[in-house]
């Protein structure tokens, strides 16, 4: 989970819930985080993950600037908080523990990813 302090000043959207924040195939611009509510990470047909209040998505856009490989839906009412480059920029250089969390996150899901491999 992501320190949220890190955020309390900046600007949130809400979501409601269906609704949704990207689909696959989409440029993308922007990561999350999820200052409230749940979203669920949609590959094909199939909820991947839901990401709950703490939690962020969206960030390999940020880092290898290549179209989406999943969606992502509100799974209840939220409020997130869009980090664009230069803002991602600058909470991993000024902040390195944000880095360790983004890292962790992305480590985490390949993680999961190469278990659901094993396990078909």
């Amino acid at each position: 989970m992501i320190n949220l302090s890190l955020f309390r000043n900046a600007e949130s959207k809400d979501y409601a819930a269906g609704e949704v924040v990207f689909s696959a195939g989409e440029e993308g611009e922007l990561m999350y985080v999820v200052a409230e509510g749940e979203v669920d990470i949609i590959v094909g047909p199939h909820v991947a993950e839901t990401v709950l209040s703490g939690g962020m998505f969206g960030e390999m856009a940020l880092i290898d600037h290549h179209v989406r490989s999943a969606g992502a839906v509100a799974r209840t009412q939220c409020k997130l908080v869009a980090i664009d480059q230069r803002r991602f920029q600058y909470l991993v250089s000024e902040t390195p523990f944000f880095a360790i969390q983004v890292m962790s996150n992305m480590a985490e899901r390949l993680r999961r990813a190469n278990e659901r491999l094993i396990e078909a």
